[in-house]
């Protein structure tokens, strides 16, 4: 049985604590692995660490950072089957998924390798007679990252890359649930070149998370995870005067026009909601049909019907079991209250297995039409292969649903019509949208960019925007005097 360790200043350490948190595979229920609830002084090592190393690192020249990065990317596609396993062994995804959530991050590593021109800075001449100003980008500090189970190799590899290039330092808190991945990405991080300090992994639950978030020595934090806790490590950063960029829940909801191509739609939507078993922030959990387009509900469902779930190998599965059995409760519980509040389940997978996994914690593709806003299965974000239906008669009304909608991270449109569909995308209230594309995630160099209550903060993950959170602007005004130095002094905040 492997224990998971902590990366503190270059060295992976067994933990001294005695509370041990167990991770098990989702399909069977056994313990692979166990992780530490890291203890208080271990965790203020951690920090130590990250703050020595930043007094040093910040003054690495930047093509060199970047250097680490293009190593770091070439071990990451050597190894990228090899971590792909690890992380499918600990979510239960299935292979094809697992290896999507590796390259996801590796794409943003190659953005980290831009560092160069994305931190230049600007420069104007005689902006009055003899002096220049101009700005420069410097790092902040120590930051901490705390990182979902959904995503174990994408997310953390939003964040660390990007702020390590910058010339932070890192803490890196990830998911006790699959540990493994996210220590086998900072195993793969030294081996590319990172000094020791600038990237450190602690694990624990809510009590080293409030430690870190309260402690002095953290500049910046980024998170992902529910509303709830990401409300409360948001009032907590700010509070404690750091930045905080916080990635929270979701409803994404996808508006189907009747003028769209039906079997794309089908074959779009019986990915976006299925997929990965439905734990993506970003999984289209809500389909909007506007008139006649309310005809295609049953063969859409008759398509996801015919997904099934099963092993991370099984090449015939289209998505693995939910990440706990705590997650599959609340699932099956939102589909018996969209049963008992009136919708009507086309496609139930509440009594799905897996022959010889009857542990795992399965739940096969489920269907709901007839379903209204004000309905449970509705209002709250489901994180399972669920996929509720609406119908309503015009665009405006779709909009309306929408805009309605306490979340905003991601939604589309698929329409043959361009005016319906740049309607759409000018005033829709979510943050990304997808034209003809079901799950709008867009490439590292633009920004995810959540809106509404699934995202507090200002500034967004990867591309310009996460170099812009992880970096401050310094301005600098200078003057070099010739001989002749004009008489009195200027004693007007005008620039002479």
């Amino acid at each position: 049985m492997q224990n998971v360790k902590l990366l503190i200043d270059g060295e992976f350490k067994t933990s001294a604590s005695q509370h041990m948190i167990d991770v098990t595979n989702p399909a069977s229920g056994e313990i692979i692995a166990r992780v530490p609830d890291a203890l208080a002084a271990e965790t203020e090592q951690a920090v130590e660490a990250a703050k020595q190393a930043f007094s040093t690192w910040k003054n690495v020249p930047v093509t060199e950072r970047a250097r680490v990065m293009m190593r770091y990317q070439a071990i990451l596609k050597r190894e990228q089957e090899r971590i792909a396993k690890v992380l499918a062994s600990e979510t239960g995804k299935v292979f094809d998924d697992a290896m999507g959530d590796v390259w996801r991050g590796i794409e943003v590593v190659e953005q980290a390798m831009n560092a160069p021109s994305m931190m230049m800075g600007e420069t104007v001449e005689n902006v009055a007679r003899g002096i220049d100003t101009y700005s420069v980008i410097q790092p902040l500090g120590v930051c901490l990252g705390i990182t979902p189970f959904n995503f174990p190799a994408m997310i953390p590899l939003w964040m660390f890359p990007l702020a390590v290039v910058c010339g932070n330092t890192f803490v890196l808190k990830p998911s006790e649930q699959d540990p493994q991945t996210p220590t086998l990405l900072a195993e793969l991080f030294l081996e590319a070149g990172a000094p020791p300090g600038v990237l450190n992994v602690v694990h624990g639950g809510r009590e080293r998370v409030d430690q870190l978030l309260n402690h002095p020595d953290i500049a910046a934090v980024s998170f992902v995870g529910s509303v709830p806790v990401g409300k409360h490590v948001y009032q907590t950063a700010t509070a404690n005067m750091k930045r905080a960029q916080c990635f929270a829940g979701a409803k994404n909801h996808t508006v189907v026009m009747p003028d769209a191509n039906k079997q794309h739609v089908i074959n779009n939507l019986v990915g976006a909601s299925v997929g990965a078993a439905g734990q993506r922030c970003m999984a289209i959990s809500v389909a909007v049909f506007v008139g006649e387009a309310q005809q295609w509900i049953d063969e859409l469902a008759s398509a996801i019907a015919e997904v099934k779930p099963g092993l991370w190998d099984d090449k015939n599965a289209g998505f693995g079991p939910l990440i706990s059995a705590a997650a599959k409760e609340r699932v099956m519980a939102l589909i018996q209250s969209g049963k008992e509040q009136g919708a009507t389940c086309l496609v139930d997978g509440s009594q799905t297995s897996v022959a010889g996994y009857e542990q795992g914690h399965w739940i096969g593709p489920t269907v709901f039409r007839d379903v209204t806003t004000s309905m449970r299965i509705y209002q709250e974000e489901i994180f399972g292969p669920v996929l509720c239906c609406l119908c309503v008669d015009s665009l405006d009304e779709a909009l309306a649903i929408v805009n309605d909608n306490p979340y905003g991270n991601g939604t589309s449109i698929f329409t043959a019509s361009g005016a319906a569909a740049r309607k759409y995308q000018s005033e829709v209230s979510v943050g990304q949208v997808g034209i003809n594309v079901p799950i709008p995630v867009p490439l590292p160099f633009f920004s995810f960019t959540g809106w509404k209550n699934s995202f507090f903060g200002d500034l967004h993950a990867y591309g310009k925007q996460a170099v812009r959170f992880y970096t401050e602007t310094k301005t600098i005004t200078s003057r070099w005097p010739e001989d002749s130095i004009p008489a009195g002094p200027n004693l007007t905040i005008n620039l002479r």
